[in-house]
């Protein structure tokens, strides 16, 4: 057990007495299931492609560290720091999307990786913690200084974002990314019958998603008529939650993933139901709503708005993301290529979850000096 004295004035003792211990220990627990399911996914998967059986496991073993120290340094920061970190993620990694729509190789008809130095990153995964600390800041600017355009600023770089998204495609970020903004614009205070007219424009996105994305079409057809299209990993993936029953079959027993081409990455939410039954994946559901919902009660007591905002933003973002990986694994939403987060094989993701978690502490932390919004 970490121990400091409160007397202890160095960078880990202040941090250990102003770090939400609680929410702390709840995202450590996301990591050590992810590195449970690395062991039972990954060696599978790897021998099924023909590479070295624990190829994806030391990879993800070697992405836990930095992700730890980036939790750290980034939960230590104040809240000025946070603001200027995000705007510097914004426009770096917004450069790098505009450069995967042209140097991408291109993945399912899709141009959102890039790799660099032999990291292969998906560049949007990092923009969207940053764009949610960069709305709440607007709306909170606004609502201090109300000739101030923050929101208006706000929704023009939201709608960069989610222009480039809809170039690469990736229309399942737009959904989550436009719910995010939304929620935070209503938390900011926004005329009623301009809610009601973004609503209508969000089913809008949708339809025209459905309509001129082939692919997008293919997914939804295929899940409201199951005599459409292929099947075989959905079918797999519901078949691993009935072998699994209530206790599961045991560690590294599990059968169907030997079958399952994603166990490892979108799919692994049905590898832990195979080996670890229902109880367990209640467990991990359990645990994602816990780490949302305390965090929410944990802003919802700050005097700041931005605080509220900001880690209202986050949490809804982590939390919908683990909704949708594990929603399109049970066949409740159609399959989209989320992680599942810290659970599911991914260094981007990971990196990227581990900024987003590290604002989350660093916004609910306690504060021994009020921070003024600036």
């Amino acid at each position: 057990m970490i121990s400091f004295s409160r007397t202890d004035d160095s960078i880990f003792g202040r941090w250990w007495w102003s770090v939400d211990r609680v929410m702390l220990l709840a995202f450590l627990c996301m990591i050590a299931f992810g590195i449970l399911m690395s062991i039972a996914a990954t060696p599978m998967v790897a021998n099924r492609i023909g590479i070295d059986r624990f190829y994806f496991l030391k990879r993800h073993l070697i992405y836990i560290t930095p992700s730890l120290v980036i939790i750290f340094i980034i939960s230590a920061l104040d809240e000025a720091s946070i603001k200027k970190l995000s705007v510097i993620i914004f426009f770096v990694f917004m450069i790098l999307i505009v450069a995967a729509l042209f140097y991408s190789p291109g993945i399912k008809g899709a141009k959102r990786w890039l790799s660099i130095f032999g990291f292969s990153m998906q560049p949007s995964e990092f923009v969207k913690p940053a764009i949610t600390i960069i709305t709440a800041w607007m709306i909170s600017k606004q609502n201090k200084f109300p000739n101030f355009k923050g929101k208006f600023i706000a929704t023009i770089m939201v709608a960069m974002f989610v222009a480039l998204l809809a170039m690469q495609p990736d229309i399942g970020m737009i959904v989550v990314t436009i719910a995010i903004w939304f929620g935070q614009l209503f938390l900011g205070g926004i005329p009623i019958i301009f809610a009601f007219m973004m609503t209508i424009g969000g089913i809008c996105v949708v339809v025209l998603g459905y309509s001129l994305l082939p692919h997008v079409a293919n997914r939804v057809d295929r899940f409201l008529n199951p005599d459409v299209g292929d099947h075989y990993q959905i079918n797999r993936s519901l078949e691993a939650f009935s072998h699994g029953g209530l206790f599961g079959v045991g560690p590294g027993e599990g059968v169907i993933k030997k079958h399952l081409p994603d166990a490892h990455s979108d799919f692994v939410f049905a590898v832990l139901g195979e080996e670890f039954g229902f109880f367990i994946c209640l467990l991990v559901v359990l645990l994602i709503a816990f780490i949302v919902i305390y965090g929410m009660f944990k802003a919802m007591k700050e005097n700041n708005l931005f605080t509220i905002i900001a880690s209202v933003g986050l949490l809804s973002q982590f939390g919908l993301q683990s909704f949708i990986n594990i929603a399109s694994t049970l066949h409740i939403l159609p399959t989209k290529g989320m992680t599942l987060p810290f659970i599911s094989y991914g260094g981007s993701s990971m990196i990227a979850l581990s900024i987003l978690v590290g604002m989350i502490l660093a916004l609910v932390r306690h504060k021994p000096i009020s921070y003024e919004e600036q």
